[in-house]
């Protein structure tokens, strides 16, 4: 258990760095969860824990794969949940990390509510100004910009969401 922890603590925190700093998640921080996952299993009860494991990887990916497709979260939060359900090994465990995630990530929601409320009554004009001709943006970059200021990373809310499930299993 204790190096599924280790396992656990060290993909969230990389998973929640790149969200925080990049707002995207990349493909080698999920596959290092999937694959130490399924390698720690094999370790641990061989090729019966390798199946478990896969079978909680595909539960997550498959919970998760809704929510991407409804557009409610990205790509990477797919992956990512599907590499630690290879990390958790079990689906119930996974599915009570994912019980965690879905509050934590509503809570969040809540809270960049209140807080772009406060924001609009105390600011209610924002303008891009450009400096000069030269300084143009394109309506493309502006609104990208807008669109990844506007998302709330969810790898947050899934890392402390499967750190909540393991503790509680332990």
């Amino acid at each position: 258990m204790e190096g599924q922890i280790i396992l656990a603590v060290g993909i969230g925190i990389a998973a929640v760095a790149e969200d925080l700093w990049h707002r995207q998640i990349s493909n080698w921080t999920s596959l290092a969860a999937l694959t130490g996952g399924l390698g720690w299993h094999f370790f641990e009860r061989g090729g019966h824990g390798v199946v478990s494991a896969f079978g909680s990887a595909l539960a997550g990916f498959g919970v998760f794969l809704a929510f991407y497709l409804l557009g409610g979260m990205g790509g990477g939060d797919v992956k990512l949940m599907a590499g630690f359900g290879a990390v958790l090994g079990k689906p119930s465990i996974l599915l009570e990390a994912a019980l965690w995630a879905a509050a934590i990530g509503g809570l969040m929601a809540a809270l960049v509510l209140i807080g772009r409320a406060i924001f609009k009554f105390f600011k209610p004009v924002v303008k891009l100004a450009a400096a000069g001709p030269e300084d143009v943006v394109s309506e493309d970059v502006v609104s990208e910009d807008v669109e990844k200021r506007a998302s709330i990373p969810y790898a947050p809310a899934i890392t402390l969401g499967v750190w909540l499930a393991l503790l509680g299993n332990v």
